[in-house]
C-alpha cells in the first residue's frame, strides 16, 4: 500500500471511529458537545497529515504512551512487566515532558493518544495534564482498581479522557488472570462511573480460551447494563511463551464474524479490534505507519510489543522522532507485511528488529 492510499485508509478509519463515538455518546449532552468540537479538530488534523504526506513525511493519527512501568497488579502474561527490563535506564518523563509530547503530537496532526502503562492512573500528574489538552482524545487503558472519587470527578468534567477498564470476561476468567476479587472491584467501578454519567469502555485481551465468552451475547449484554460504551478487543501476544492460546487464523475469522454481528445488532456500544484487519491496511500499522509507542522514559518504539528504540523524545522533536532510522528500516524492510502466528508480527521477529538497530545507538 503506497503512502497516499495508506493516508486515505487511516483518514477513513478515523472518520468511522468518530461516527461510532458520536453514536454511543448521543444520549449524553456534555459528551456529545465535546465530540462535535473534537470532530472539527480531527478534520483539521487530517489536513495537516495530508500536507505532511505530500511533503514526504507521514504522520500517524494515533500514538501510544506508556506513562509508567509501575503497577500494583501481577497479571499473567503482562507484556509491560516482561518488557520493562528493556526500559530500565533513565528516569521517567515528567508531567511537563509528557505535555510537550502531547502538544507537539497535536501540532503534527495526531488525534488520539492512548495512555497505557503499567497502570497509567498512578501518574495522576500526567492524567490531569492530559485533561487540559482538549484538542486530543485520550483513551486510558487501566486496571480500573485505582479509580477513586477524584478520578470520577475528573472524567466527568473532561470528556477528552475515556477510561478503558481491563477485563478478561466474566468473574472466573477475569480473576484467574488478574487476581482474586478484581472482577467485583472493577464492576463496582463501572457502576460508579455509570451513576456519574461518565462514558467508559473496557479492554479485553482475547485468547483461544476466552474468545467465545468475550464475544458472547451474555457478556456484551452484561457490559451494556453496567453502562459500558466501548469494547476494545486486543489479541493476546505470547510474551510469556504460551503460544498455544494466541489467536490463530481460525480464531481471527471467528472474531471478524462476531464483530460484524455485534456492530449490526448491538448499536448501544462500539467495538474495536486491535491489531484488527491488517490485510486491509497492507500490514501492521506500527513503526509510524498508523501509530508508534513512547515508553515511560521517552524512548520511541515501534509498538509496546517491540521494546526497541534508537531515539528519545527528550533529545529530539516529535517530527524528528517520527523519522526514526529504526522505524524507516522496519518499513523499508517490508517487515510489517509479513504473515505471523498471532497478535504481533514484530514480537515474532525480535532478533531481526534488533539487527536493524543503528550500530551507534
Amino acid at each position: 500500500m503506497d503512502s497516499y492510499a495508506l493516508e486515505s485508509f487511516l483518514a477513513q478509519g478515523v472518520e468511522r471511529l468518530m461516527r461510532d463515538i458520536i453514536r454511543v455518546s448521543a444520549r449524553d449532552p456534555r459528551s456529545s458537545a465535546f465530540i462535535l468540537k473534537f470532530s472539527a479538530e480531527c478534520m483539521r488534523a487530517s489536513k495537516k497529515r495530508e500536507r505532511s504526506n505530500r511533503k514526504g513525511s507521514h504522520v500517524p493519527p494515533f500514538l501510544i504512551c506508556s506513562l509508567t512501568d509501575d503497577c500494583g497488579m501481577d497479571c499473567e502474561g503482562c507484556y509491560a512487566k516482561i518488557n520493562s527490563c528493556h526500559n530500565a535506564e533513565g528516569e521517567s518523563l515528567s508531567a511537563n515532558d509528557w505535555l510537550d509530547v502531547f502538544v507537539q503530537a497535536a501540532e503534527c496532526g495526531v488525534n488520539f493518544i492512548l495512555l497505557a502503562g503499567g497502570e497509567p492512573l498512578l501518574r495522576r500528574d500526567v492524567i490531569f495534564t492530559a485533561a487540559r489538552c482538549k484538542n486530543l482524545f485520550f483513551p486510558i487503558f487501566t486496571s480500573g482498581t485505582v479509580i477513586d472519587s477524584e478520578y470520577v470527578e475528573l472524567f466527568d468534567k473532561h470528556r477528552n479522557l475515556f477510561p478503558l477498564i481491563s477485563i478478561e470476561g466474566e468473574k472466573i476468567s477475569t480473576d484467574s488472570r488478574r487476581g482474586d476479587g478484581v472482577y467485583d472491584t472493577v464492576t463496582e467501578k463501572m457502576v460508579e462511573l455509570k451513576n456519574s454519567s461518565v462514558l467508559f469502555g473496557v479492554s479485553v485481551t482475547v485468547t483461544k480460551e476466552n474468545v467465545k465468552e468475550v464475544f458472547g451475547d451474555e457478556f456484551i449484554s452484561d457490559l451494556n447494563e453496567k453502562g459500558c460504551k466501548a469494547v476494545v478487543y486486543v489479541e493476546y501476544v505470547p510474551v510469556d511463551g504460551r503460544d498455544e492460546i494466541a489467536p490463530d487464523e481460525e480464531t481471527r475469522a471467528y472474531m471478524a464474524l462476531r464483530l460484524a454481528e455485534l456492530r449490526k445488532d448491538h448499536h448501544e456500544m462500539m467495538y474495536i479490534s486491535f491489531p484488527g484487519d491488517e490485510k486491509a491496511s497492507g500490514g501492521c500499522l506500527s513503526s509510524g505507519r498508523g501509530f508508534f509507542h513512547i515508553n515511560s522514559r521517552g524512548g520511541a518504539e515501534p509498538c509496546p510489543f517491540a521494546p526497541y528504540s534508537d531515539c528519545n523524545v527528550r533529545d529530539m522533536t516529535f517530527d524528528e522522532v517520527m523519522k526514526s532510522p529504526l522505524f524507516s528500516r522496519i518499513r523499508d524492510f517490508t517487515l510489517l507485511e509479513c504473515e505471523h502466528g498471532g497478535g504481533c508480527v514484530l514480537f515474532e521477529r525480535q532478533g531481526l528488529i534488533n539487527a536493524l538497530m543503528p550500530e551507534d545507538r
